[in-house]
């Protein structure tokens, strides 16, 4: 959400924020809405007054005895109560429009932000590892002997339709291992508190953090209006909703590993095949609450956060920071991790970490109390894959993968694994 005062003192720098992300100008617009609503309370202040001034006259008429003027005064307070009435209603409705306006537009990048239309304008800032160079074809992750049958693509479409997957046996408990190695790395490495958070939310939840209204088709409501949630991001930042913190409780680090589920409505015919892009998933989420000053400093953390990961499991990636044109929505920054895939032969993405500034918690009304005192201010809040479960089983499986359909597993894993690092050609750990 942006601040409406910000837009009257500098429309210009609003309409070339905009611009920036190849939006139209729109605060003439805005400022059109805004200066009614104003208008419109005014007048109702100004109403209210009067009637209070003649309120306060009829008991001197009624006192002298005075009907006539009694009997004005007394139709006068009725027609200034309804015309107060009238002008706050009309009030209440041009700030709901104003706020879901405001609500639909997107965050200022950061000036660092590189300017440009799309994906292909995003600019590489890191590179780690070395792709292996394979003497024999790479094959995707779904194609590999050893997953093969573990990776059952016609049972979940039987069940579920399609972008649905079961993982069997062997498999399946890298997927387990992965997760509980991410938590744990982040954890007892990374200084982040375990949520076990909900993966039901209100409504509230998802505009707080920027999912609502524009973005609900990308995700999926129950009849009984909860929705299901596109990353742990959504319950973790909205936690802090309404608070004021004690700055000296800054920063809040917070990591869950829950359920995950998107429609992909804007995604038809891209990366049907595998499981790379899926509607239910698992990811384990990394969300900071931060004071303004350090929101930056934060930002970079999390990215090493997620960048060790990778770097642990030794799977090849490197790092792009998003151009206005590829930004999110809510996103102020954005750092894109893409690990390699030797049966993609290319980069792809598995963790975004994001700072979003003030806009979520404007939406959401959290803020912190600065030390010494003073008035309250917004928090800025981040948020970051640490990883995108399935995404990181892909990597592993696909760069570890052997001439003989076997798949060599990260050293990291072996103590969730039973001391096992390899998955074989029949699908069993040894």
């Amino acid at each position: 959400m942006h601040d409406i005062r910000a837009i009257r003192e500098n429309p210009a720098a609003f309409d070339a924020a905009l611009a920036r992300r190849g939006d139209a100008a729109v605060s003439s617009e805005v400022l059109a809405l805004d200066e009614a609503r104003r208008a419109k309370i005014q007048a109702a202040e100004e109403a209210q007054a009067a009637q209070n001034k003649a309120a306060k006259a009829i008991g001197a008429a009624k006192a002298k005895g005075d009907n006539d003027e009694f009997e004005r005064l007394r139709s006068e307070v009725a027609g200034k109560k309804a015309e107060v009435a009238a002008l706050q209603a009309e009030a209440k409705e041009l700030d709901a429009k104003l706020t879901d306006m405001l609500a639909r537009l997107p965050n200022s990048p950061a000036e660092d932000v590189p300017d440009g239309a799309d994906e292909n304008d995003n600019v590489e800032v890191n590179r780690w590892g070395t792709p292996a160079e394979f003497d024999f074809t790479a094959k995707e992750h779904f194609e590999i002997t050893g997953v093969a049958a573990a990776m059952d693509f016609e049972t979940a479409a039987k069940v579920s339709g399609s972008r649905f997957v079961f993982l069997k046996g062997a498999v399946a408990r890298i997927h387990r291992a992965l997760a509980q190695f991410m938590i744990d790395t982040h954890v007892d490495e990374n200084g982040l508190t375990e949520v076990n958070s909900p993966v039901l939310v209100r409504d509230e939840a998802m505009y707080g953090t920027d999912k609502l209204p524009k973005f609900g088709e990308d995700s999926y409501q129950t009849t009984n209006g909860w929705w299901l949630v596109p990353t742990s991001e959504v319950p973790l930042t909205y936690s802090v909703a309404d608070e004021i913190l004690d700055a000296s409780a800054l920063p809040i680090r917070m990591t869950s590993h829950t359920l995950c589920f998107r429609s992909e409505a804007g995604s038809a015919g891209r990366d049907t095949s595998g499981m790379l892009r899926q509607h239910q998933f698992e990811k384990v989420e990394m969300v900071s609450i931060t004071h303004p000053d350090e929101s930056d400093a934060e930002q970079k953390r999390m990215l090493a956060c997620a960048e060790g990961i990778l770097e642990k499991l030794d799977v090849p990636y490197r790092t792009v920071v998003l151009c206005t044109g590829d930004m999110g929505f809510g996103a102020r920054r954005t750092y894109d991790i893409e690990a390699w895939l030797p049966g993609q032969n290319a980069y792809r993405e598995i963790s975004s970490v994001s700072t979003t500034g003030d806009f979520q918690a404007r939406r959401m009304n959290a803020r912190f109390r600065p030390e010494g005192g003073g008035k309250p201010e917004f928090v800025h809040t981040l948020n970051g894959s640490g990883l995108a479960v399935g995404r990181c089983l892909i990597a592993v499986l696909e760069n570890g993968q052997q001439a003989d359909g076997s798949v060599k597993l990260p050293e990291a894993l072996a103590p969730y694994l039973g001391g096992k690092t390899t998955l074989t050609t029949e699908g069993a750990l040894v």
